[in-house]
């Protein structure tokens, strides 16, 4: 019961919501649909692989970058050092993005020789059975066995073997180091500047 002075409450409960409502009965047989549908897809494309080959980028920010992940596409520099052309390149499963550049020489190796890898192991069938076009694969290539599986991505760092800590390790004091040579470039301007004048006035003095 309500109680106090408070605004009536004014429920509508005369909304005909059966005629409303939604139902989603079809899901389980939509999701059974869609298996087939993709199964169907899978064999009529034949041997193509499972997923496209995407390049090997370290993560941004220096918290993250120790990991390898798998980036949006290779850069058209990578492609063309590994003898690859842009659109070739789309027809053969390997992703390309135009906007990114690449910023060291150790990524751009790892990337050339990922897909090297990849062209090395491509079996490209011929559309026309025995008319095989330039870069179609020929003899026991079509009959050897063949995985649709990617790449692996290569492993971050190459891990050191154990050993014992030298003398002259633990006597090494990172930190101090660290700070002195932060110090040196920070104040490398000002101690040439110095110098300069120095030097300029010794040889107005003489």
């Amino acid at each position: 019961m309500v109680k106090h002075n408070n605004q009536l409450p004014k429920n509508h409960f005369h909304k005909d919501w059966q005629r409303r409502v939604k139902t989603w009965f079809d899901q389980p047989g939509q999701k059974k649909a869609r298996r087939v549908a993709r199964s169907k897809k899978a064999l009529a494309t034949g041997a193509q692989p499972l997923q496209r080959l995407r390049p090997a980028v370290r993560c941004p920010t220096q918290r993250y970058n120790i990991r390898i992940r798998e980036g949006r596409g290779f850069t058209l520099s990578e492609l063309k050092l590994a003898g690859i052309r842009k659109k070739e390149a789309k027809g053969l499963g390997i992703s390309v993005d135009h906007r990114r550049r690449s910023k060291s020489e150790e990524g751009q190796t790892l990337n050339v020789d990922r897909l090297k890898q990849y062209k090395s192991r491509l079996v490209v069938f011929p559309r026309k059975q025995g008319k095989p076009k330039a870069g179609d694969a020929t003899g026991d290539d079509l009959t050897a066995h063949i995985t649709r599986d990617s790449l692996p991505l290569p492993a971050p760092y190459t891990a050191e073997a154990p050993r014992a800590i030298t003398s002259e390790e633990k006597e090494f004091n990172a930190f101090t180091t660290l700070r002195t040579v932060r110090a040196a470039q920070r104040n490398e301007g000002q101690r040439k500047k110095r110098a300069a004048e120095k030097e300029a006035a010794e040889k107005s003095a003489k």
